[in-house]
């Protein structure tokens, strides 16, 4: 039996070996951040997004990575802070992405989220012509957030969806300067201001002076956050899709498992290892 074997037990049988076997390395270093998505990763996908919340196996390993010494979690999610603070209910040294990096909760509250009067005025444009586009398309609506809008279609028809995108892109487009577009599951987003997860995760990844990252996600905006990942750091993709991510895995079930794994592995490390800050 190998090493990371006999540490795991059955905790990781789920798991496929390449992935155990990078698990068991990565829990190794002296800093490790764990920053996940929200939606499709800790949580399954629902129609009401109010409704969403992380399944309890992948709340209680991200609650067991939270409360080790050398290890930060953080939470990136394209949700607006708000909104990602309400189904989330994570503990206040969680450290919080929304808005695909626009808003950001650090171990601070200082941070404060500003828009110039000229943004602020491409705000406004941009919200009237969304606004016009859901209201002649059955099941599109739009969600307001700090630096946009994001256009959602996953109720509507796949005819009403196409229409609705591709109405929403010429019309922004022409109408607002320089929108950063997103393209995401059954939704659009629109920006004023642009950022990205891979911007985030860098952000994070000094903050914490980490030595590595481990990073999972399953929509396409994630595969920002797998760009800025380095040679020491994981990435793990949820569900189909071309991916420059490390490692796959189907469901939000198996990121449960491999965080579980993870904690599991890195709370060895750290019962062996003497922790200095």
């Amino acid at each position: 039996m190998s090493t990371i074997d006999s540490r795991i037990g059955s905790t990781g049988s789920g798991v496929p070996r390449a992935l155990r076997d990078a698990l068991g390395d990565l829990a190794r270093t002296p800093r490790l951040l764990v920053a996940l998505d929200f939606d499709g990763t800790l949580a399954p996908v629902v129609d009401d997004p109010a409704k969403a919340r992380a399944l309890p196996e992948a709340r209680a390993a991200a609650r067991r990575l939270a409360d080790l010494p050398g290890t930060r979690v953080a939470l990136v999610s394209g949700r607006s802070m708000e909104s990602l603070e309400e189904v989330a209910g994570a503990g206040d040294d969680v450290l919080l992405v929304g808005s695909h990096g626009v808003e950001v909760r650090l171990d601070s509250p200082d941070d404060v989220f500003t828009l110039d009067e000229d943004e602020q005025a491409q705000l406004g444009l941009l919200g009237s012509v969304l606004d016009q586009v859901a209201d002649s398309m059955d099941e599109v609506w739009v969600e307001a957030k700090p630096a946009g809008f994001a256009l959602h279609t996953r109720l509507a028809t796949d005819k009403n969806s196409r229409i609705a995108h591709l109405v929403a892109l010429s019309e922004a487009r022409a109408e607002v300067n320089d929108v950063t577009v997103r393209r995401g599951k059954d939704v659009l987003e629109f920006s004023v201001r642009s950022t990205t997860k891979g911007e985030a995760v860098e952000h994070l990844r000094r903050y914490t002076r980490s030595t590595a990252v481990f990073y999972a996600g399953d929509d396409v905006t994630d595969e920002d956050a797998f760009e800025a990942l380095g040679p020491d750091d994981l990435g793990l993709k949820i569900g189909s899709g071309a991916t420059v991510a490390d490692h796959r895995v189907d469901s939000p079930d198996e990121v449960a498992s491999v965080l579980t794994l993870l904690a599991t592995l890195r709370e060895t490390w750290c019962q062996e290892t003497p922790q200095s800050n």
